[in-house]
């Protein structure tokens, strides 16, 4: 990877940091003014709604494939799943406890990688992983 790619990764890396942490705020304050599931679909068809108008203006390809649609399909439902039970979750508790407990979701995928995708683990993954757990305990307290 170029120096110029890498720092294209972490612009949109920090954007999706920064956008993630003031959707949690702001999601937080949707879900105690409104019930939290309707707060959820209002958010979700705005966001699908800004997708859908990126991929118009971009470029982007509306070639589509069966597997592509079936993979998107299926992280669909599991964001709208997360999505959800991050607003219902927001309403019942801590937003820094559920923030937190979500954002782990790296965790999960990791534990795929290893499991499903063959993905190396590592003294240096495993301490990370680690790690992340004894961060989430120590947030949570």
């Amino acid at each position: 990877m170029g120096a110029l790619e890498v720092q294209s990764a972490v612009t949109f890396g920090l954007l999706t940091m920064v956008s993630w942490g003031v959707w949690i705020v702001v999601g937080n304050a949707a879900s105690e003014s409104m019930d939290p599931r309707t707060a959820a679909a209002i958010s979700y068809l705005v966001a699908a709604l800004l997708a859908v108008g990126f991929v118009l203006v971009s470029g982007a390809s509306l070639s589509v494939t069966p597997r592509g649609v079936t993979l998107a399909s299926v992280a669909g439902l599991f964001a709208g799943i997360g999505f959800v039970s991050m607003y219902v979750g927001l309403s019942r508790g801590s937003t820094t406890v559920v923030s937190t407990l979500g954002a782990m979701y790296f965790v999960v995928a990791a534990f795929i990688g290893i499991a499903v995708l063959g993905d190396e683990l590592t003294t240096t993954r495993a301490a990370g992983l680690l790690l992340a757990g004894v961060a989430v305990v120590l947030v949570a307290q």
